[in-house]
C-alpha cells in the first residue's frame, strides 16, 4: 500500500475532494443552473433595483423550468437504475435456472440431451444399470457414426467385494421397500454382485468393439446413494428413487467443476482395472470367455458361481433393460 505523507498528501487529499465536486456539479449540473439563477436573480433583487419585474418574472420562469427539468432527468435516472436491476436479477434468475430439478420423464430426457455431442462421460454410482442399457451402447454408437475418439470413465462399487454388495443391498432394500416389498427383496448382495460384473464386462465388451473408445473401470469401497452421469454440457445427478428430486447442472456452473474434481478424486482412492490386453470376447460372449476376461482382470469370479449365475452376467451386460422405461 503507497501511503504519502506530508505536504505532498494534503495536496492529493485536495485534488481528491476537488474531482468528487466536480464530478458532483456534472451530475446535477441542472440543479446547480436552477439554485445560481435563483439566487443572483434573489439578490439582485433584494440588494438593488438593476433587476426589472419583467425580468424577475422571466427568471422565475426560467428557474421554474430548470427545476422541472431536472426532475424529469431524476426520473430517467431512476428508471435506468430500476431497468439495471431488473437485467441483474433476470440474470440471476437465469443462472439459477440453470441448477433446476427433474422428475419422472425429465430424467430420461436430461439424459439423452447429455448425450449429444459429447466425446466424454464420468458415471459413478452403484452398479450402472443405465449406463449398461443405455449410455454405453448409445455413445458408442455415435461415436463409431462419427467416427470421433470417446472417453468413459465408470466408478462403481466392487463386485469382488461381498461385503460391499451386501451394504448396497441392504441400502436399496431399505428405502425400496417403502414404495415396493417386491422391489426390496430382489436386491440381495448375490444380485448386486451380478449387476456390478455385467458393467464391467460390458466396458471390456465394448472396448473391444471401438478402438477409438478410451474407457476406464474404477472399482470402489463405499456405497454410493447418489448416480453422477457427467457430459460435456451437464451434469445429472439421480437417485434410485424414481419419485425423489433429480438434479441438472449446466456446464457453466462452478458446481458442475466442483463434481469434476469430486469425481476425479473418488476414481483415484479406488481400484482401476487394467483393461488392457484382455482375452478376445465374442458377439455373444461364452461362459468360458468371460472366465477368463475375469480372471486376467485378477477379479475372479466367485467359486458358487454356476454357469448359470455367468449366463446371467453376460445377459445383464450386454441386454440390460432401461431402468427408466420399467
Amino acid at each position: 500500500m503507497l501511503v504519502i505523507t506530508g505536504r505532498g498528501g494534503y495536496v492529493a487529499q485536495r485534488v481528491g475532494r476537488v474531482e468528487l465536486g466536480v464530478g458532483w456539479i456534472i451530475r446535477n449540473l441542472d440543479v446547480v443552473i436552477a439554485v445560481g439563477l435563483g439566487l443572483t436573480i434573489g439578490f439582485l433583487d433584494v440588494f438593488g433595483e438593476v433587476v426589472s419585474d419583467d425580468v424577475s418574472s422571466g427568471a422565475t420562469l426560467l428557474v421554474l423550468g430548470a427545476l422541472a427539468v431536472g426532475s424529469m432527468t431524476e426520473r430517467v435516472r431512476r428508471r435506468s437504475d430500476i431497468q439495471e436491476v431488473s437485467a441483474d436479477t433476470r440474470r440471476a434468475l437465469e443462472d439459477l435456472a440453470m441448477v433446476r430439478s427433474l422428475s419422472g420423464s425429465e430424467v430420461g430426457e436430461a439424459l439423452s440431451k447429455a448425450r449429444e455431442q459429447t466425446n466424454r462421460w464420468y458415471f459413478k454410482g452403484g452398479t450402472g444399470t443405465y449406463l449398461r442399457a443405455v449410455t454405453l451402447p448409445r455413445c458408442v454408437e455415435t461415436a463409431t457414426r462419427q467416427r470421433t475418439p470417446l472417453s468413459i470413465k465408470i466408478d462403481i462399487i466392487n463386485p469382488g467385494s461381498e461385503k460391499t454388495c451386501a451394504d448396497y443391498a441392504r441400502f436399496r432394500q431399505t428405502f425400496a421397500r417403502q414404495r415396493n416389498v417386491d422391489a426390496a427383496n430382489a436386491w440381495t448382495a448375490t444380485r448386486t454382485r451380478k449387476e456390478s460384473y455385467a458393467t464391467v464386462l460390458a466396458a471390456c465388451w465394448y472396448r473391444q468393439r471401438l478402438d477409438t473408445l478410451e474407457i476406464s473401470v474404477h472399482l470402489s469401497a463405499g456405497v454410493p446413494t447418489l448416480r453422477f452421469d457427467l457430459s460435456e454440457s451437464c451434469l445429472v445427478i439421480t437417485q434410485d428413487d424414481p419419485n425423489r428430486v433429480n438434479l441438472l447442472v449446466a456446464r457453466d456452473q462452478p458446481l458442475y467443476d466442483y463434481y469434476v474434481t469430486e469425481l476425479h478424486q473418488s476414481r483415484e482412492q479406488a481400484e482401476r482395472l487394467d483393461l488392457h490386453a484382455l482375452p478376445p470376447l465374442s458377439h455373444e460372449p461364452t461362459v468360458d470367455e468371460v472366465r477368463a476376461v475375469f480372471d486376467h482382470l485378477s477379479l475372479p469370479l466367485p467359486a458358487v458361481f454356476t454357469d448359470t449365475d455367468v449366463g446371467d452376467i453376460i445377459d445383464k451386460a450386454l441386454h440390460a433393460e432401461d431402468p427408466y422405461r420399467r
